[in-house]
């Protein structure tokens, strides 16, 4: 499941008695199963059904310029509502089991560095502008130019990354490992527990899930990870109902007293395009914009490497089907997430739970999207599941993710160092796009420092030389005299 299936030893073509639903996705074609997908989709929309809850809760608690904040029950309604269209259109239309959502980060740029300066309509027009400044970049060639360009060694050490910052969100979100607060004078900034000790029964229920993932791995059972998720999510339902408990975190798995939700739409098309330009200066609204499409670019970059190369769907030159239409789907999730007032959308590295599960086609997204459409009317049926119960999966995933480092040439510096790089700082700053950025700009210095310029593509120059802005931005917003 980890070993990327080479183009030559997958089927040709889907066999004569295929239905059309296998031949419009290619599941046989692809190794798959109908089974398979329809696992993939809902462990995929369990590992990330989070967000219907943290979403809001972000948003929410935030005050745009003239004290307003949005309402709780119609960010819910936005956020599953963008998920669920987006979901199925990738299905459909970019055939990869790929979902997208409220991106995580970028909301909490939303809320609490832009929204702080204009009105939520405004903040959420800057949205709409970078999610079609993205589609443009896309429609000229450019961005998937630039996926082109990155060196195969870059783009495993990209896969290995992401598998270490899944497997560690995952933790973090089950509490296992916690940040020590700064003013604890420690020598650390993460430890086990909340004390230092793993304590209380929401983490025996991590801990539980995570050997019972793994064990039903290695046993190679059909429906592992969604295994564990339903079982673990019982056991807490049982723990929560015997056991004196003061918080499982987002979620409490606790059979809800109304199953059925109304779903209400009232900030859907609440947006103004260049509303931000009258409420900040010029200068300032292109800097928000070039950080958010500088995020959002390399985020989904290296999602949509990373899941394709964990599905097996690479080529042998590393390029990802579809890559046109993924790209421009996401670009248009941007655009969707800010007309609904969810944030921008992006595509979801949770998605590794679902491929883990043996998702390959576009085929699990209609079952990940119509659970999200679903959670429009029956968001408390569907938000039981515990983040302690669905957080081994992301463990699990990133344990199958790593194993690609293998392929990465180790013995060439130029080659090594950019990877390490990539791989560590993933994790390390809590964003796929700080590694890339690392990644690119020690390769592009180290081909330089050794004389190997001329192996340099030139996007790869330029893409450095934005990640150079990228990682520079305060003291340039200094020196423009936008702070």
């Amino acid at each position: 499941m980890s070993v990327t299936q080479r183009p030559t030893d997958r089927p040709s073509g889907p066999p004569p008695g295929a239905n059309s639903v296998d031949r419009f996705f290619g599941i046989t074609e692809r190794g798959s199963t109908l089974g398979r997908e329809i696992r993939g989709g809902l462990a995929t929309f369990f590992t990330m059904a989070y967000i219907l809850v943290l979403n809001p809760i972000i948003l929410g608690s935030a005050k745009d310029k003239f004290g307003h904040q949005l309402d709780a029950v119609q960010l819910t309604t936005a956020t599953a509502l963008v998920a669920a269209v987006m979901t199925i259109i990738m299905g459909v239309a970019g055939n990869l089991p790929l979902a997208l959502a409220a991106g995580l980060g970028l909301n909490a740029v939303v809320a609490f560095q832009i929204a702080p300066l204009m009105s939520w309509d405004d903040a959420m027009g800057l949205i709409v502008l970078e999610g079609l400044l993205i589609c443009v970049l896309v429609v000229t060639g450019l961005r998937e130019a630039v996926m082109r360009a990155i060196p195969q060694s870059l783009k495993q050490a990209i896969s290995v990354g992401i598998g270490l910052f899944i497997a560690f969100i995952g933790f973090v979100d089950a509490g296992f490992v916690s940040r020590i607060p700064d003013v604890a004078g420690t020598t650390v900034p993460v430890q086990l527990g909340s004390t230092g000790t793993l304590t209380g029964w929401p983490i025996l229920v991590f801990c539980l899930g995570v050997l019972l993932t793994i064990g039903l791995l290695a046993r190679k059972v059909k429906g592992a990870i969604l295994i564990s998720i339903v079982t673990m999510t019982v056991v807490a339902i049982v723990i929560d109902s015997v056991a004196d408990i003061k918080t499982w975190g987002l979620t409490t798995p606790k059979i809800p007293d109304d199953v059925v939700a109304s779903p209400d739409f009232g900030l859907v098309g609440h947006f103004s395009l260049f509303g931000a330009f009258g409420q900040t200066g010029a200068i300032t609204v292109v800097l928000l914009v070039f950080t958010l499409i500088l995020s959002d670019f390399f985020d989904t970059m290296g999602t949509v490497v990373g899941i394709s190369a964990e599905a097996g769907l690479l080529d042998e030159e590393g390029r990802v089907p579809n890559l046109g239409r993924v790209l421009l789907i996401d670009g248009a999730a941007a655009v969707a997430g800010g007309a609904a007032s969810s944030s921008s959308a992006t595509s979801y590295i949770e998605s590794a739970a679902g491929v883990g599960e043996g998702s390959r086609t576009g085929f699990s997204n209609l079952v990940t999207g119509g659970l999200f459409a679903l959670a429009l009317f029956l968001t408390p049926l569907l938000t039981i599941v515990p983040l302690q119960a669905a957080a081994p999966a992301l463990v699990a995933v990133g344990f199958l993710m790593m194993t690609q480092v293998k392929n990465i040439d180790w013995d060439r510096y130029e080659i090594a160092v950019p990877a390490f790089l990539t791989i560590a700082v993933m994790p390390f700053t809590y964003s796929i796009t700080n590694g890339i950025g690392a990644g690119f700009i020690t390769y592009v210095l180290l081909k330089t420092v050794l004389g190997k310029a001329k192996d340099i593509h030139w996007l790869l120059w330029g893409t450095a030389a934005l990640f150079l802005v990228y990682f520079a931005i305060d003291p340039i917003e200094q020196i423009l005299g936008v702070k």
